[in-house]
């Protein structure tokens, strides 16, 4: 549920209505984190340094062969800085979304349409930049024959701005999923461990929930890296 935890009216701006929701605290909350992290690398003690490093140097690899791969070894450098940090900002929502009783803005739909949105409008306005008419192309397959264009252009263009919704629409879905099962889980639980059944009946939700956490975790993982293969591709 979104809620407003600030509003400020703003007259000077026209009567604007101006309010912090939790979405835009949480995604405060993940930045500053990004960049802490960052900033205090080298003032960790030696074992952590090298243990941190390591895990970024793996992170920032397997970025580095997403872009490489799906765009190319010269001109992915380009977008690399761009694709690496949206990685980090998603991969952090995502395992803030994990601690209990706290809020996961990346299971919200309006979040991820609107970053999906706007990555795919970039997308085109760059296509445009750089290939002119020529990227009108993409929406014409080679070969077709003349009488089937206004056809498969319809086709092309509904596939290509499928792109939207299926960026946006996985991310959400997925991390909604998993925290809904844990809620559901973790109450059937509670309600067992209530009604005085502590032997096996009730360690073994215990046990599963316990396991699935450990699964979302690696769900967070691979959700932020399909965002950026999508992206990248």
């Amino acid at each position: 549920e979104i809620r407003d935890y600030i509003m400020i009216d703003a007259p000077i701006l026209g009567n604007a209505h101006l309010s912090l929701t939790n979405i835009g605290l949480y995604l405060i909350i993940a930045f500053l984190i990004i960049v802490i992290n960052l900033g205090i690398i080298n003032k960790l003690p030696k074992i952590i340094y090298r243990s941190w490093v390591l895990t970024k140097e793996c992170i920032y690899d397997t970025i580095y062969s997403v872009v490489t791969s799906n765009i190319n070894k010269n001109e992915g450098q380009i977008y690399f800085p761009f694709i690496f940090t949206l990685f980090l900002f998603i991969l952090v929502n995502n395992l803030i979304g994990l601690i209990p009783y706290s809020f996961s803005a990346t299971s919200h739909f309006l979040l991820t349409f609107s970053w999906s949105f706007t990555i795919v409008f970039g997308t085109m306005i760059l296509g445009i930049t750089i290939h002119k008419l020529r990227f009108l192309g993409l929406f014409v397959p080679q070969g077709c024959p003349l009488a089937l264009v206004p056809f498969l252009v319809l086709i092309e263009t509904i596939s290509f701005l499928a792109r939207n919704v299926s960026l946006g629409l996985r991310l959400a879905a997925n991390m909604l999923a998993g925290h809904m099962l844990l809620v559901i889980l973790s109450g059937f639980t509670f309600n067992i461990f209530k009604a005085g059944l502590i032997g096996i009946l009730g360690f073994l939700p215990l046990i599963f929930i316990i396991a699935f956490s450990f699964l979302e975790f690696a769900i967070a993982f691979i959700q932020a890296q399909v965002f950026v293969v999508l992206t990248s591709s």
